[in-house]
Order: C-alpha cells, then sequence, then structure tokens
C-alpha cells in the first residue's frame, strides 16, 4: 500500500514538472506564472475620483461642509472665490458608486456633502466604502459650518462664526472672530480666538484636550461642568474662582464674553494666542 501512494505522489509531481517546462520553453519564467498561480491578491489599482470646482462667494457668505469621509482642510485667504478640491478614493469603481458629493453654491452660500451613491443595499452594507479628501480655499469673511466629519478638520483664519459637530477626529482651528460652537468631538481641538461677541464660545461632549489661545486684549468669563480633567492657564489675569465635583468658574481678565463647557473628557488649556498670519 505504501508503494502505491509514493508512486501516486511521484507521478503528480512529475506532472507539475512538466507543466512548468512547458510553460518555460514557451518563452515565459517562472516569475512570469499568471497572477492567480503566484497568489498576489494585491494586484487591483485603487479607483480615484477628483472633483475641482470654483464659485465666486459674497462677504460673509455661509459655508457648510457635511457627512464627509475623511479628512477636511480649509485655508483661507483675502480673496472673493471659493476654490474646491476633493479627492475621492476606493477599491474599485462600484466602490466609488456607493457614496457621492453634491455641491450647491450661490453668491452667499456654498454647500458640500457627502452621501449615500446608488449602489444597492447589500452593496452599501457589506462592502467597503470609498474615503474623502476635502481641500477649500475660501475667503476668510464667511461663516462656517462643518458636521459629521470622519477624520480631523483642519480651518485657517475665519473672520465670522464658527460651528463644528460630530468630528471624529482633532479639531484645528487658526483663529476664530466672533463666536464658534464646538459639539461631540471625538479628538482634541486646538483653536485661537481674536475677538468673542456675546455669545462667545460653547463647547459640549469632547472626549480629548482642548486648547484655547486668546489673543491679548481678550477678557472671557469660563464655566466648564461635567469634566474629567483640569483648567489650567499661563495667561495674566487668571483667576480660578471654584473647583468642585468636575464644575470650574474661571476669570480671564475683566471678562464679559462667555466660554461654557460641558461634558469634557480631558483637560482645558488656556494660552496666549501668537499673532495672526499676514500670508494670503
Amino acid at each position: 500500500m505504501k508503494r502505491i501512494i509514493l508512486v501516486v505522489l511521484l507521478v503528480g509531481i512529475a506532472g507539475v514538472a512538466g507543466i512548468v517546462r512547458s510553460y518555460s520553453k514557451a518563452g515565459h519564467s517562472i516569475s512570469e506564472l499568471p497572477r492567480a498561480i503566484s497568489g498576489d491578491s494585491d494586484s487591483k489599482e485603487e479607483t480615484r475620483e477628483e472633483i475641482r470646482k470654483n464659485y465666486e462667494l459674497a462677504p460673509g457668505a455661509k459655508v457648510e461642509v457635511s457627512g464627509i469621509n475623511g479628512a477636511v482642510k480649509i485655508e483661507t485667504a483675502d480673496i472673493k472665490t471659493a476654490d474646491v478640491y476633493i479627492e475621492r478614493i476606493a477599491k474599485s469603481p462600484e466602490a466609488l458608486s456607493r457614496r457621492k458629493i453634491t455641491i450647491e453654491n450661490s453668491p452667499n452660500s456654498l454647500k458640500i456633502r457627502g452621501e449615500k451613491g446608488d449602489a444597492g443595499f447589500f452593496a452599501r452594507l457589506f462592502g467597503s466604502s470609498p474615503t474623502e479628501r476635502v481641500t477649500l480655499r475660501l475667503p476668510r469673511q464667511i461663516s462656517l459650518v462643518a458636521e459629521g466629519v470622519n477624520g480631523a478638520v483642519n480651518v485657517g483664519e475665519i473672520d465670522g462664526p464658527i460651528e463644528i459637530h460630530g468630528i471624529n477626529g482633532r479639531v484645528e482651528v487658526a483663529q476664530a472672530t466672533g463666536s464658534a460652537e464646538f459639539n461631540g468631538i471625538n479628538g482634541n481641538i486646538s483653536v485661537a480666538l481674536k475677538r468673542l461677541e456675546k455669545d462667545g464660545v460653547s463647547i459640549n461632549g469632547v472626549n480629548g484636550d482642548i486648547e484655547l489661545r486668546l489673543s491679548e486684549g481678550v477678557n472671557v468669563d469660563l464655566e466648564a461642568h461635567g469634566m474629567n480633567g483640569n483648567v489650567v492657564s499661563d495667561l495674566p489675569g487668571f483667576v480660578l474662582k471654584k473647583a468642585k465635583h468636575g464644575s470650574y468658574s474661571a476669570h480671564i481678565g475683566s471678562g464679559g464674553s462667555s466660554i461654557t463647557a460641558n461634558g469634557i473628557n480631558g483637560n482645558i488649556r488656556l494660552t496666549r494666542a501668537m499673532p495672526a498670519s499676514t500670508v494670503g
């Protein structure tokens, strides 16, 4: 019985050797065997789509970016147009169709939104979704809303109100003027505050550390509740009134505009902002 098994194995080995020799004689080396034989499963290239748009915006226009599966970067300058560049990446054209980007614009408004595409239910449920990288170059004098972003959000100097909600990643704002809202942020926040209006700054539901960089002459009252962390400052004129059961009350300068924080899993640090960039 053992001899029979041995003979069968030898015949099989000889057959495979003959196939390889015949393939080589046909002008192919072993390294050039079909990928299915070599076992290379990474041969598929990524599918990419680029969107490039340019729009005129009036001073004070509202810009909204929402539902993006990837990072958002917003640069600002003394310009009157909005330059939009979006790169979409997926494993295949079919995967790319599982999501789409819609853009709506007018002189006073620009909306960029990611949403479900035309793919079927099971394709969206079990297939991989494309990622998006959004890069915008905008006028400084706008109001900005960013929400539902699965990635980091990096914003330049904005001369207007800012609202940032539902972000799964770090949030950085080079400069905010007027008022700012941050809600539902799973990541650290770093924002420079040039000037605050009556509404001030509202921060709620943050899983990360918060850095507030105040320009010279900005005077605020800070109220923080439900904190799993500390409030610290290296600013002159900082007075911490109370620290009890995760609640803090602080006074910076002569007080005035309010900064409120609730449900923070991290520290709040107050520091001096560097002079704003003049490039642009």
